[in-house]
């Protein structure tokens, strides 16, 4: 099959790793693989002005070595000599090869290596105004029959994904006509009878109904929450109010996100006008409130398209001539503009469009005719197939929703997670129960924020957040403090542990944490942390036993970077640190790509488990990666040096790509990463060198990710309504004589595509104790597609 992709409406970071993702999956698959630059108008250009000026269809490869005909494995797609053309952006240059007047062109395995680290599209995008004719549209299906292409992979928004509907649901008729006209011939009608097609969205704005999180939108919030973390600390040094506008035209998901995540006093989005009019009298109530209790900045974030009731957009020069007027603060606006959509994709850009384009390709190989167009999305961290027009329906219902002031429907029609954030940001930015807040284990990004978002649901519901510093140790030395609204306002953007973390067990000395539990009337305990706490939450529940002061709601929310907590997919930590692995690796593969033949072996942390080292390899794209759960052995790296060898005896003279080896501390206790290192050196021999880095607790990261941020908000919420339920459920038994259920001592996880509670003896079963992990795990299957991704299996 010849597939081709193309990137169409606006950019986005993460469009590049999806280029890089369809293409290299569909060779590995036997696919004749193409790139269509320009979006929709190259579709519609094709290659006829590179033909009537050369009478050529395309120039010859580079080397040479690329054989006519089928593509069956790897090396004969290895590279048709535009790779560098395309990623350097010389591509139209007149003198030498150029792409001039070739719009669709046929790409191999080395022509999109490295392309996953950029941002932008690489292969150019445009908004055409001819394909929206018949004419052009005709135009595209001609072009396409002529390069033979029978698959179309679309990245784009909603409008790009309708175009490419309409453009499926069209071609028989657009072949009929062009047959009609002798434009092709009666074979080619035959063998082009169907267009399969497949959309991906490349959105930053996250606007896309029926998926959680669209291509671009994470690294956007990237950049709005470092813009606010950096005018955080000027607003505090002044008394300052700053007004900030995103982007967000119809869709409210990065005002609300960076709300969340930068801890902001005052929103405004499409989908939930304020719901006073005047709204000024609203906002200027919820800051002066802020103000009145000590606050020294504040932060007030506007998407471009916010609306009031009334549907009269609210602009953020008004918005700070009110807070100017009516609060006398010393207020600046700042835009972040196209700033937001530029820089390197973080590493969920890079993880979440690889995956994708995996499934694209296999959806389209599964196509049939009676099959919809499918939309690629995902859901929690499940990759789903739903029909593209369902999708796009439901997006503009949000619209239209809003249009007709019914903004309850509009935000129905969003992603849970979109309306949970709502909650919580306003359950945040506002004395029954007691409630204990403990750190436990390793520092991880996000335990200060989900703590933050527990200190002021706590207060705003009238219960008392009671922080427990040191962990257990701390406990039993009376290290108990009574938190304040304003005393965690600026824990949001703050890295490592503000409570203090260490790994001792509440087995040190059951019975006297028990006596303490009494001492400060604790009557719910939520314990932030990794494997620690899923060890400190079992013992727990099992002192219930002799201990009646354990018999209260008791919760752990998984944060470690290492991800090792069994049953759930997802721990707080996990993203920044997977972050902080990208920005070294990015850096040391420079320098690697530099040296031309460089191998560098980097030692990652995580423990027992291979989760930082395996999703970081798919996000840097490594070559070869080590786990202890696969382990090494001498019979593995003899077959790692071959394939080295051989990938780098393919690659063009002079031109070597340096490559990245990622190991994961305790994968092997013989085979370090000073052997490694020093056995790849020796076998490289003139083809290659090796050097070694070791990241350690640099992986912990510094400034939380916004999405570690984002989530420790939602299930710091979501563990504090699961504390209220349980305790109300204990309040209805006979005060004397009250005992708590296994399920009121629970963990809180993501499973595929949903959250779920499960009892820490349940979680017991599924745990690998020795191991400190989990008997399974949903990432154990990305080790073959990075190798794959390389081309290791094909190249042996």
């Amino acid at each position: 099959m010849k597939i081709a992709i193309l990137t169409s409406g606006g950019d986005s970071a993460g469009m590049n790793a999806v280029v890089r993702s369809v293409v290299k999956t569909g060779i590995l698959k036997g696919c004749e693989m193409w790139v269509v630059r320009e979006g929709y108008e190259g579709l519609v250009r094709g290659n006829t002005e590179y033909r009537q000026a050369t009478g050529m269809d395309a120039p010859t490869p580079n080397d040479g070595s690329i054989p006519d005909g089928p593509t069956p494995n790897i090396l004969s797609s290895l590279r048709f000599g535009d790779g560098k053309l395309l990623k350097d952006g010389t591509g139209d240059y007149l003198g030498g090869r150029t792409l001039k007047g070739r719009y669709i062109v046929r790409v191999g395995w080395d022509d999109v290596r490295g392309w996953f680290a950029e941002g932008g599209t690489l292969i150019g995008t445009a908004r055409s105004k001819a394909f929206r004719t018949p004419e052009g549209r005709l135009a595209a299906a001609h072009n396409l029959i002529r390069e033979g292409i029978e698959a179309l992979v679309v990245c784009g928004g909603d409008g790009s994904l309708t175009g490419a509907d309409v453009f499926r649901a069209e071609w028989p008729k657009l072949v009929a006509e062009l047959r009609s006209q002798s434009i092709i011939t009666d074979a080619q009608a035959e063998a082009h009878a169907h267009l399969k097609i497949v959309g991906l969205v490349g959105s930053i704005d996250n606007d896309m109904s029926m998926t959680d999180m669209t291509i671009g939108a994470p690294t956007a919030l990237h950049r709005i929450c470092e813009a606010i973390d950096n005018i955080n600390s000027t607003a505090f040094s002044h008394s300052r109010a700053f007004v900030l506008e995103v982007m967000g035209r119809h869709c409210g998901w990065l005002a609300l996100l960076a709300g969340v995540a930068g801890g902001a006093d005052f929103i405004f989005i499409p989908e939930q006008p304020p719901k006073g009019m005047p709204w000024e009298d609203e906002m200027c109530a919820a800051i002066q409130h802020h103000r009145d209790i000590g606050k020294r900045k504040t932060i007030v974030i506007v998407a471009e398209g916010a609306i009031d009731i009334d549907l009269n957009p609210i602009k953020a020069e008004y918005v700070k001539d009110v807070l100017s007027d009516r609060l006398g603060l010393d207020t600046r606006v700042t835009t972040l503009g196209h700033t937001q959509r530029g820089g390197r994709p973080c590493a969920w850009d890079r993880i979440l469009p690889t995956l994708q384009g995996v499934e694209a390709i296999a959806a389209l190989l599964e196509s049939t005719p009676q099959t919809p167009s499918y939309m690629i999305g995902i859901q929690e961290n499940k990759i789903t197939r739903v029909p593209l027009m369902e999708a796009v329906e439901m997006t503009m219902a949000v619209a239209q929703a809003v249009s007709d002031k019914d903004f309850e429907k509009a935000m129905s029609l969003r992603d849970p997670e979109f309306s949970e954030s709502l909650d919580g940001f306003i359950a945040t930015a506002s004395l029954r129960l007691r409630i204990a807040l403990i750190h436990m284990g390793a520092p991880a990004g996000g335990m200060n924020a989900a703590t933050r978002a527990a200190v002021r649901y706590c207060l705003r519901q009238g219960h008392t957040p009671l922080a427990i510093q040191n962990g257990f140790r701390g406990l039993l030395d009376d290290n108990v403090v009574e938190l304040s609204w304003l005393g965690v306002d600026s824990w949001m953007a703050r890295g490592g542990s503000e409570l203090g973390t260490n790994r001792t067990l509440p087995s040190v000395d059951l019975g006297a944490v028990a006596a303490k539990f009494q001492q400060f009337n604790l009557q719910a305990l939520m314990m932030i942390g990794g494997f620690e706490a899923f060890n400190a939450l079992l013992i727990l529940e099992g002192g219930r036993k002799h201990y009646p002061a354990f018999h209260i709601p008791m919760v752990h929310l998984p944060a470690t970077i290492s991800n090792n907590v069994p049953m759930t997919e997802y721990s707080l930590g996990s993203d920044t640190s997977l972050n902080a692995l990208v920005d070294a690796c990015d850096a040391i593969k420079q320098s690697a790509s530099a040296s031309r033949n460089r191998v560098f072996v980097v030692e990652t942390q995580g423990g027992k488990c291979g989760y930082i080292a395996t999703m970081g390899a798919l996000a840097t794209g490594a070559c070869l990666v080590y786990t202890p759960e696969v382990g090494m052995s001498l019979n593995m790296l003899r077959k790692d040096v071959k394939f080295l060898k051989t990938r780098y005896g393919l690659d063009e003279k002079g031109k070597s790509e340096g490559r990245l080896v990622i190991r994961n501390e305790v994968a092997s206790s013989v085979y370090t990463t000073e052997v490694l290192t020093n056995m790849f050196k020796e076998e490289g021999g003139s083809l290659f060198d090796a050097r070694s880095a070791s990241l350690g607790h640099t992986l912990q990261g510094g400034i939380p990710s916004p999405m570690d941020r984002a989530r420790a908000v939602r299930l710091s919420l979501k563990c504090m309504t699961f504390i209220e339920r349980h305790h109300a459920l204990l309040e209805q038994q006979p005060a004397k004589a009250r005992h708590a259920t296994g399920e009121s001592a629970a963990v809180i996880t993501i499973q595929s595509s949903s959250i779920e509670w499960v009892p820490v003896q349940e979680m017991l079963k599924h745990a690998d104790m020795a191991n400190r992990r989990g008997k399974e795990s949903w990432w154990s299957g990305v080790k073959e597609l990075v190798e794959a991704l390389v081309g290791r299996p094909a190249l042996k």
